[in-house]
């Protein structure tokens, strides 16, 4: 869904192609393109300013020696209620024909980070938060070696054609050429020279990024910290003359948008109660929109239960593994909608609905060679996500102190494996802390047959205990002293 906007009439994804060719929505995509071409190259008169990303150039003007690095553009539409223009289409560079003779990871706060940053937010006397959206990242960043990319003329918009006169450079074959001189979406060294330019830039304001969580940056003595997903900026500051020197640190070199209340980060809806010390996150339509996607029908009965159990052998001694699953593959249509469903769902279920998370894994095992038995897993999954939409999860004002549960199941995975599970949360310092909302959530199959179900307890405490030891480190980072952690396992 990152590619392609959602038909609300018809629950179908329409791309660029589409867009343009619907009278709905053709105008309002097709000028929305024409802002981002005018963007990247030398603006569009009266209507956007040029970054001197692109020059568009001659086929005759292409150095020799980078024939064989030309690649092609890729159009990405996508719907944004939370900006400005919500409307946005994006060139993107086809990065797989990209030979960038560097290193191109580029360091990024993940979903813990940001859970535990709001925890400390709620859990921090006089503590607020707020958020601020670099325009145009990537498109700021010089690079000293140039790429190449083509485009088909008659993709382009027609006034955009006529005030760049691109018909005198196009090719017989119907192509125009052009010169990518900045940082450009799609880029595989794009990220990374953005990151190290903005890098470079804080340092120089007190600002610096954590070694060891990527994505968490803190002022050398301002009591203000922030994580950073590309351009996307999670601040929690103490007095707002912090944060406000922080907006003037980065508007001195880059064009900012930003919002004193923090509603909106990530995809995540958060609603701040300060008076009370509560902080609930939420994403409200993912699923409706989800669910209109893969047209699926509410089920008869409401599902409670995300996946199915694994039944109950009473009075036995013994417990076996499931029966090998004999049922018929499925064909290409069917593998392709698992894997939809299942991207589809993940990010929701990591950031807000952790019920989703072993069902997803379980399927997620299968979805390479999927069976008609997978096909009604997922389809159960999705009528769980029918009954129950809207997740919401609740922090509560604590001391910050990490505690967790650990437990596991013995046998209830195919191939005799046994599955983990961990819910992580923050407390006050007690042998027996009172519960709040997951932080982080464990939901993974162990590798190795465990050979009864005190050693499947044991692993359990082994991967649980090895996921608390990074969280304990950013709480660290973030001012909040740990103990040793309390983990609660049910086996003796």
């Amino acid at each position: 869904m990152l590619n392609a906007v959602l038909n609300e009439e018809t629950g179908e994804l329409m791309e660029y192609r589409n867009l343009i060719g619907d009278p709905k929505y053709r105008e309002i995509w097709g000028r929305s393109y024409g802002n981002e071409l005018g963007r990247l190259a030398q603006g569009m008169k009266g209507r956007v300013e040029g970054t001197n990303t692109i020059f568009f150039i001659s086929k005759e003007d292409l150095p020799a020696a980078r024939w064989k690095d030309v690649t092609y553009g890729r159009i990405v539409c996508s719907y944004r209620p939370e900006k400005k223009d919500p409307n946005r289409v994006r060139l993107t560079v086809g990065g797989n024909r990209i030979n960038y003779p560097g290193d191109c990871g580029t360091p990024t706060a993940d979903m813990l980070t940001v859970k535990l940053l709001l925890n400390s937010v709620i859990s921090t006397k006089n503590a607020r938060f707020m958020t601020i959206d670099i325009k145009d990242f990537y498109l700021n960043t010089p690079m000293k070696r140039y790429e190449y990319m083509r485009l088909k003329l008659c993709e382009l918009p027609p006034d955009f054609i006529e005030e760049y006169k691109l018909k005198n450079k196009a090719t017989k074959d119907g192509y125009v050429y052009l010169e990518i001189r900045g940082g450009m979406y799609g880029l595989p060294q794009a990220g990374i020279l953005a990151q190290e330019l903005l890098e470079k830039r804080l340092n120089a304001q007190g600002y610096r990024q954590s070694k060891i969580t990527p994505g968490f940056w803190k002022h050398d003595w301002r009591p203000i910290c922030f994580t950073l997903v590309v351009d996307d900026f999670g601040v929690k500051y103490v007095g707002r003359e912090h944060a406000e020197h922080l907006m003037r640190c980065l508007q001195s070199d880059y064009k900012i948008s930003y919002e004193w209340d923090g509603t909106r980060y990530l995809g995540l809806t958060i609603d701040w109660d300060y008076a009370n010390r509560e902080v609930h996150i939420s994403m409200p339509t993912y699923i409706e929109e989800a669910l209109l996607r893969f047209k699926h029908q509410p089920p008869r009965k409401p599902q409670h239960q995300p996946h199915p159990h694994t039944p109950i052998r009473y009075g036995e001694k013994r417990q076996f593994t499931e029966p090998v699953d004999t049922s018929p593959p499925l064909d290409e249509a069917g593998k392709k909608f698992i894997q939809e469903v299942c991207g589809t769902l993940l990010y929701y279920a990591r950031a807000v609905d952790c019920t989703m998370l072993a069902a997803l894994g379980s399927i997620a095992t299968q979805q390479a060679n999927p069976t008609q038995l997978t096909l009604v897993k997922t389809r159960q999954l999705l009528d769980y996500a029918t009954t129950h939409p809207d997740a919401i999860v609740t922090y509560r004002a604590s001391n910050m102190v990490l505690a967790g549960h650990s437990d596991a199941s013995y046998l209830s995975e195919t191939k005799a494996r046994s599955r983990a599970g961990g819910h992580f949360f923050l407390a006050s310092n007690s042998p027996y802390p009172d519960n709040n909302g997951a932080v982080l959530t464990v939901a993974k199959i162990i590798k190795a047959v465990m050979s009864s179900a005190a050693e499947a307890e044991l692993g359990a405490l082994y991967i649980n205990c090895r996921e608390a030891i990074p969280a304990r480190h950013q709480l660290e980072e973030m001012g909040h002293a740990q103990p040793p952690t309390p983990i609660q396992t049910d086996n003796i």
